[in-house]
């Protein structure tokens, strides 16, 4: 009778499989194991099982397997008490699966089924608590992804977006201005703002999409120092300051252009947000030895105390001088001479040269800066 007990525990691993998504894997696992731990109990009050039956033995075998497979699931799907049970119960069942056919008398019987149990489930476990490092590692890794795509996309709205909507307040209170005084100029004026007002409602459903898809490969293409001039003409048009730019021949490395394309836009809503008094605004790039300079110099000196910078602002350039440090360089902002205000960025053009470790240049960013020049 007591022969087909070896069917009891096999017999449960279907409709144990069956249930794990909803009791979990370890409550299926310390199920498993107790009835093996009660199995090998009742052998022994009935009465223990001979050798010479070797399908008991072979499907036992099964058993064990079984058991093996489900700590290693365990180890790698769960943690806490629930696994730290699961895998007690489901080892010792294990280590207990010999004594079916033999009496344990003594020491060397005790050390010979703590032997076999160690030998089949410390490698087991071994490999679940494996397993589970390199899902944990693969979802950290993922989370990292995400956290710099939604960074990534944070930045593009700052510098972009924004952009391009403090120029439509800029040009909207000019026009406000205009429409008595000289109705035809408020006309083009009121043009430009629509235009301004697309280009935004491009950016936000550009990143829009970005959100919504899988793939951070199917992001736009990043801008490039030739886009500057563009910028320079459009600001200028707006009714603010004169913005005159120099540029660099040959080519620049993606990362470095586009950095320092970001460092350009910022700088010049900063200047219609909190300089309205500049009237020329110098943007030079030149090649330095094996870098890149940047400076954005105005002459509508800094902001004035009693202002009232906008609320939510002051990442730009704190933002900008972390990218900066990242490819190697280094980016500073403060007064210049007596009545100006100038930005400076330093890049190398080998962006391998920015690898932690290296040494850099201090990266600071006026004290002043933080008064309304982001």
């Amino acid at each position: 009778m007591t022969q087909l007990l070896w069917l009891v525990v096999p017999a449960l691993l279907l409709p144990a499989w069956a249930v794990r998504a909803r009791y979990g894997l370890a409550a299926v696992t310390t199920v498993l194991g107790a009835v093996s731990v009660a199995v090998s109990v009742t052998v022994w009050c009935a009465g223990r099982w001979t050798e010479e039956n070797r399908l008991s033995g072979a499907v036992g075998l099964v058993e064990v397997a079984a058991l093996l497979l489900a700590v290693l699931l365990t180890l790698r799907a769960e943690e806490g008490p629930r696994c730290a049970v699961a895998t007690w119960t489901a080892s010792g069942a294990v280590a207990l699966w010999p004594s079916r056919f033999t009496v344990v008398e003594g020491p060397a019987d005790a050390f010979m089924l703590f032997g076999f149990g160690s030998m089949l489930c410390l490698p087991t476990v071994l490999i679940g608590l494996y397993l589970r490092g390199l899902d944990d590692g693969r979802a950290r890794a993922v989370a990292e992804a995400r956290r710099a795509q939604r960074l990534e996309l944070a930045h593009d709205l700052h510098d972009f977006v924004a952009h391009d909507v403090s120029g439509m307040v800029a040009q909207a209170q000019a026009g406000a201005y205009l429409a008595s005084l000289d109705p035809a100029r408020a006309v083009e004026m009121f043009e430009r703002i629509e235009q301004a007002g697309q280009r935004a409602l491009a950016s936000l459903d550009r990143t829009v999409q970005l959100l919504r898809s899988e793939e951070a490969g199917g992001r736009s293409p990043q801008h490039g120092l030739a886009e500057l001039v563009e910028v320079a003409e459009r600001f200028t048009a707006a009714g603010g300051a004169e913005v005159r730019v120099e540029l660099p021949e040959g080519p620049v490395p993606r990362e470095v252009e586009g950095t320092l394309h970001r460092i350009v836009v910022e700088s010049l809503t900063n200047v219609r947000r909190h300089a309205p008094t500049a009237r020329t605004v110098d943007v030079q790039v030149r090649r330095s030895g094996g870098r890149l300079e940047l400076t954005v110099t105005n002459d509508g000196g800094a902001p004035a105390s009693g202002g009232r910078p906008r609320r939510g602002g002051g990442s730009g350039l704190s933002g900008l001088a972390a990218r900066a440090e990242a490819l190697g360089g280094s980016l500073e902002a403060g007064p210049y001479e007596r009545e100006g205000w100038r930005v400076t960025a330093a890049l190398p053009l080998n962006a391998a040269a920015g690898a932690p470790g290296r040494s850099q240049e201090p990266l600071s960013v006026g004290a002043a800066a933080g008064e309304g020049q982001e």
